[in-house]
């Protein structure tokens, strides 16, 4: 599969991850937050920040039917409208142009999640360059269709989806013209517990689908997206938050900016410890090969010596005959004067 680019950066398994940081509705209502959670994504060293693209209106109705509102215990969310739920978490159409041009400031890649072909039409005006499409939209394939059709590159998360809805979406893009396709293993718990995350996944979706795979990770802390890596994932989404402390929609499952600038450096690390199969010393290891045992004469011996296993013996460092000759040479006797110490070498043994 070829690289895909993104605003410049390079994404492709085998190099370090895209790390995406999302802010969601972590903003709290505030344009200012907003942009210092901007300002402290860039300065963590996060390549990207990523908004979601919507309003009350066009992801619900105002109503008051149960089925319009979250009913279940253990959700974060439990006994609100989705139309609230949503007006809260929205980042106001109008902050996403003040927002996009403080990311490309910091030198970091703005780009969203449309949930409706509104908000590409607003995306496309900023000069969005990708786009992602969110779990719970994976099975609306004319947005799908709508994204695709941009020629941008595409993240498609698939929380909850199962084989043949992944198959759709992805034929649904590729229909559409897209020829740059990302996949997101997802959990849409939040949070998620990491045993129901399934990292596995991710090599079987790159090579069934045969696009790169990242993580859009709902867990708690850095462990589960630095696994990630390690199983080949080039992107890696994080929800981010100036404090958990401080509340919000989403506080609950983001990381701080500590914890994102641990992301970002054990992340690369990972993906740079990945290397290549190899056998063998490495540059870095190979100094320490005169440190493995080796033969040595451990007493003075004079000329016509027995080798004996009180005079011959396997130490460190390295130097002379492996110790597999061991059994060869006991017995063997030298043919020439020996110092304690020396290393055993053919040149000297009868």
């Amino acid at each position: 599969m070829s690289e895909i680019v993104i605003a410049g950066r390079r994404i492709a398994a085998g190099r370090p991850p895209l790390i995406v940081a999302e802010l969601s509705g972590n903003h709290n209502g505030s344009l200012a937050q907003a942009l210092a959670i901007v300002d402290a994504a860039a300065e963590a060293g996060a390549h990207a920040v990523k908004l979601q693209t919507y309003t009350a209106d066009t992801m619900t109705l105002d109503l008051p039917d149960p089925a319009f509102a979250i009913d279940d215990a253990s959700s974060l969310w439990n006994g609100r409208s989705l139309y609230e739920l949503y007006r809260e978490a929205a980042t106001p159409w109008e902050w996403h142009g003040p927002l996009f041009e403080r990311c490309r400031a910091r030198g970091v890649i703005p780009f969203s999640t449309p949930f409706d072909a509104s908000a590409v039409e607003l995306l496309e005006r900023l000069g969005a360059p990708a786009y992602k499409i969110a779990s719970f939209e994976i099975t609306d394939l004319p947005l799908i269709e709508r994204v695709a059709a941009t020629g941008k590159p595409l993240l498609i998360s698939t929380g909850m989806a199962d084989i043949a809805e992944i198959d759709e979406a992805v034929r649904a893009a590729r229909r559409a013209g897209c020829d740059a396709l990302i996949l997101l293993k997802c959990t849409s718990a939040y949070p998620a517990p990491p045993s129901s995350i399934n990292l596995r996944t991710i090599p079987h979706m790159r090579e069934l689908f045969g696009v790169d795979v990242g993580l859009s990770d709902h867990s708690p802390g850095i462990g589960v997206a630095v696994a990630a890596v390690a199983l080949g994932a080039s992107v890696i989404e994080k929800h981010v938050t100036l404090s958990r402390a401080a509340g919000g929609v989403d506080a609950a499952f983001s990381i701080e900016p500590r914890e994102l600038r641990d992301l970002v450096a054990e992340t690369a690390r990972a993906s740079e410890a990945l290397g290549h199969v190899h056998y063998g010393a490495s540059q870095a290891d190979r100094a320490s090969l005169r440190f493995r045992r080796s033969l040595h004469v451990v007493e003075d011996l004079e000329p016509g010596a027995a080798l004996t296993e009180w005079n011959l013996r396997a130490i460190r460092p390295g130097g002379g005959l492996a110790p597999k000759y061991l059994p060869v040479l006991l017995g063997r006797r030298v043919v020439r004067e020996v110092k304690r110490g020396t290393p055993v070498d053919w040149s000297f043994i009868a």
